[in-house]
């Protein structure tokens, strides 16, 4: 059964701290707890108002890389606050990969509000949304795994179908085979967040404060992001998300089906690898929903 990887070094408080003392002692006697551990990264608190992230596995070292290097110029007029590193750790005696220090953002994933509610902020999203995918330059971060033709994804998906994991696999495997044989991408390699599902977007009262977790950053296919959709909304927030960003641009359809077989892709991940990770299933579980009968 799919399982969280294991962590390549043990992150822990007096590690942290010490990274702290070496690199930016003037921030080293803040409190510090640890506050997350995910598959690529933990993020501390450190204070009030700011947070550690560190990978905790080789394979994500480079995602730090890319945040350290693309976020400041990426989110800079942006209307919406992001993880953008305030201090850019670097590799150590004791810890070999590159570290962040980032705002604190206080909030609520949106994983936790109903899909009825993210309705209210879908202008809001639509808006960032816009205002990111705007045209890479050549040496932008490639991922093999987002930003990529539609159709290259086919192995994987099917592979997961045939897991046994993923529920009504008949019906997605028909919905599949029409949507990664559409036309792929014929435009210029655009900005993507990467990753825009309901526990990268963090609320405050309600309203969508904050976008987090750029470690898929990369450029290519807008509909990679556009996914956030099906992969947000329920049909009512969907219509509305869709609305505001083709009032901002003209979205071909083809693009909103492509994104539509992105969130598919998305759901059949969720759904194969998460075992050990009842929340993300349950996402899984609704995207697919959304997917499928939205």
């Amino acid at each position: 059964m799919p399982l969280m990887p294991a962590a390549d070094i043990d992150l822990n408080e007096p590690l942290v701290r010490r990274l702290l003392t070496e690199q930016f002692p003037d921030l080293a006697g803040l409190p510090l707890r640890l506050a997350a551990n995910g598959w690529d990264n933990a993020i501390f608190r450190l204070g009030s108002n700011l947070a550690v992230r560190l990978p905790r596995r080789e394979a994500a070292a480079h995602l730090i890389e890319h945040e350290q290097r693309w976020l400041p110029q990426l989110t800079r007029g942006l209307a919406m606050l992001t993880p953008t590193p305030v201090r850019c750790g670097t590799a150590s005696s004791f810890f070999p990969w590159p570290w962040s220090v980032t705002p604190w953002i206080q909030g609520t994933t949106a994983a936790a509000q109903p899909l009825s509610a993210r309705r209210a902020w879908a202008a809001e999203l639509a808006r960032f949304v816009d205002g990111l995918q705007q045209p890479a330059p050549g040496d932008a971060p490639f991922n093999p795994v987002r930003g990529v033709p539609l159709n290259t994804r086919d192995e994987h998906v099917r592979r997961r179908l045939a897991g046994g994991l993923v529920p009504r696999a008949r019906e997605v495997d028909r919905l599949w085979s029409t949507l990664a044989a559409l036309p792929p991408w014929e435009g210029p390699a655009l900005w993507l967040h990467g990753d825009l599902h309901p526990a990268n977007l963090v609320t405050q009262g309600g309203m969508l404060a904050a976008v987090i977790d750029f470690g898929d950053l990369t450029a290519g296919d807008p509909a990679t992001d556009l996914a956030a959709a099906w992969l947000v909304f329920d049909a009512e927030g969907r219509r509305l998300f869709m609305e505001h960003l083709n009032a901002r641009r003209d979205v071909a359809t083809g693009t909103w089906q492509r994104a539509r077989g992105w969130a598919l892709v998305m759901a059949t991940a969720l759904l194969a690898h998460s075992d050990d990770n009842p929340a993300f299933r349950q996402l899984g579980l609704d995207v697919l929903s959304q997917v499928l009968d939205g």
